[in-house]
Order: C-alpha cells, then sequence, then structure tokens
C-alpha cells in the first residue's frame, strides 16, 4: 500500500485565494471524487499535485517521503489526465502507445484492451470524443504510478464510453490510488470510494448527493 498526502497547500491569484491550506489523503485502494463549483479551484490543486502549477506553498509526502513538486513528474510516482487531448493528434494509436511504454508487457496491455484494438490504425483527430478519452484513460491507468489525478474524464463523452472508463478505473482500485474531478457528478460517484468538496479555498467531506446539495454546489431539484 501507498499513500499521498498533502498538507496545508494554498494557491492564489492576483488577490484572489482560490486553494486555503487544503490538505487530503489518497492511499492505494481509494478513488476520491474531488468536486467543487466552477473556479472553486479543483483542476488547480490537481495541477499542483503534479507540479505543473506553482503553490503558494505546499507540503507533500508519499510514504511519509516528503516530494517537491517539481520533481513529481521525472519521479514517475504520479501521473495526471489533463482536462484537454494530450496525445499528437496526427499520429496513429499504434504509434504513440510505444511512447509511453517500452516494455513489451505493458505496451500489450494497451494494445490488446478490446476497446483500444480497434482503433490503433487510426489517429486521435479521427477518434470520437468518446475514443479519444478512453485511450487517454487507458495510457494514463497502465503506466506504473501509484497515483492518478484525472480532470474531467467523463466529459461530453458519449454513455458507452463513460461505463467502460468506470470499469477500467474500478480494475485499478486494488492497486492504484485515484483522484477524479468532473462535473458528471453522478458518474463521479457511482465510481468512487470516498469524496470531498472545495468551497471557498477549503475541503469538507462529502458522505452523499444530498450533501452536495447541502453545500450548494447542487441545487434541490437536482
Amino acid at each position: 500500500m501507498a499513500i499521498l498526502q498533502l498538507y496545508n497547500a494554498s494557491k492564489s491569484f492576483g488577490n484572489k485565494q482560490v486553494i486555503k491550506e487544503v490538505s487530503l489523503s489518497c492511499e492505494t485502494g481509494e478513488i476520491i471524487g474531488l468536486f467543487g463549483r466552477n473556479g472553486s479551484g479543483k483542476s488547480t490543486l490537481l495541477k499542483m499535485l503534479f507540479g505543473t502549477v506553482k503553490s503558494d506553498f505546499i507540503k507533500m509526502s508519499i510514504n511519509g517521503e516528503l516530494i517537491n513538486p517539481s520533481e513529481v513528474i521525472s519521479e514517475k510516482r504520479i501521473a495526471y489526465l489533463p482536462q484537454q487531448p494530450f496525445v499528437p493528434k496526427n499520429t496513429k494509436i499504434r504509434d504513440i502507445i510505444p511512447m509511453y511504454f517500452y516494455n513489451e508487457k505493458q505496451q500489450d496491455a494497451v494494445f490488446y484492451n478490446p476497446g483500444v484494438a480497434k482503433i490503433t490504425h487510426k489517429k486521435p483527430k479521427e477518434l470520437s470524443l468518446g475514443e479519444l478519452r478512453y485511450f487517454e484513460v487507458i495510457l494514463i491507468g497502465n503506466l506504473m504510478h501509484d497515483f492518478i489525478l484525472l480532470d474531467e474524464p467523463f466529459s461530453m463523452i458519449e454513455p458507452l464510453y463513460k461505463d467502460a472508463i468506470k470499469e477500467f478505473l474500478l480494475t485499478l482500485q486494488p492497486k492504484k490510488g485515484i483522484i477524479i474531478t468532473d462535473h458528471y457528478y453522478d458518474d463521479v460517484l457511482q465510481t468512487t470510494t470516498k469524496n470531498i468538496i472545495i468551497s471557498e479555498g477549503k475541503t469538507t467531506e462529502i458522505l452523499s448527493k444530498k450533501d452536495l446539495v447541502k453545500m450548494e454546489y447542487l441545487s434541490k431539484n437536482s
């Protein structure tokens, strides 16, 4: 088991403090849902963990060993799926896979995934939004990293691929710690083992959909 811990993270943009002393932990075996309104700092927090957004203050560790966010990418302990497509759009899928995996066994896990095998001859620009997002999740999920940060994996994609992504994440759960943020809250809640919301820069644990209403993330009619 591995545990990722974040202590007292904070981040401001100009005079606006978006993240205020946020602390959280994620263990392998957990899938954590991260909720919050637009502008609440969800994506910013993931990027702070991944080291691509500089924090005003951040202290983080894996298994008690402090990690400098600037070294997260090179340490290969935390993987990150950004909101926007990240694979080269004009390169065939079968040529993209070896860019991420040198090990043949790992390559095969992606090549022979049922949802990927049928699109290996195509380029990302030729795929539907669901096909592309599914492929990117499969790529990230098969990396050896202990922790995965997923920014909007379910947004704007076909239900078929939402379900396929959820099933895949559940297969990863025993060996990885996963943090998901997405406005498609039902899809998140169907997948997660624990949920938190960012409101006014701080996190609060969410136990049910009713709590999302109490925190004014959802309307009473949702």
